[in-house]
């Protein structure tokens, strides 16, 4: 697929998020229980970069932190919470690490974020050089 083409489709202002009403009481001992999404994933090599999305005061609903809790101990997952939009262009207010229930502030700016995912694909390259040694052995 062409940069073109995808650039298109992640600016389309038009977008509609998913609504899983339809999946309430799904489970009849957990009638609370819902799908949730994840608004950005990289993987490589197995690893994984979780970037959920939040507007400035926009809250996570219980289910979701739970969820991406749950996804930044695994050790081959990295969880980052981004606050801003896409409005008008990139918009970033924050960037943090979410590690169990702790958080750790990166920046606050498009290139806090650029910076974290370049770290985070280094880190892979390095984790998965060590894989492929230790296999050798």
């Amino acid at each position: 697929m062409g940069s073109y083409i995808y650039m298109s489709l992640l600016r389309n202002q038009d977008a509609r998020h998913i609504d899983f009403e339809a999946f309430v009481g799904i489970i009849p001992d957990n009638p609370k229980l819902l799908p949730s999404d994840l608004d950005m994933v990289i993987e490589r090599r197995g690893y994984f970069l979780c970037v959920e999305w939040k507007r400035p005061n926009e809250k996570f609903s219980v289910g979701q932190r739970l969820m991406l809790e749950a996804l930044s101990r695994k050790p081959d997952w990295r969880v980052l919470i981004v606050h801003g939009d896409t409005d008008g262009g990139l918009n970033i207010t924050g960037v943090w690490l979410l590690q169990g229930t702790e958080t750790i502030h990166l920046g606050s700016t498009t290139e806090h974020l650029k910076e974290t995912i370049r770290y985070w694909y280094s880190w892979v390259e390095n984790n998965n050089a060590l894989r492929q040694q230790e296999a050798s052995v």
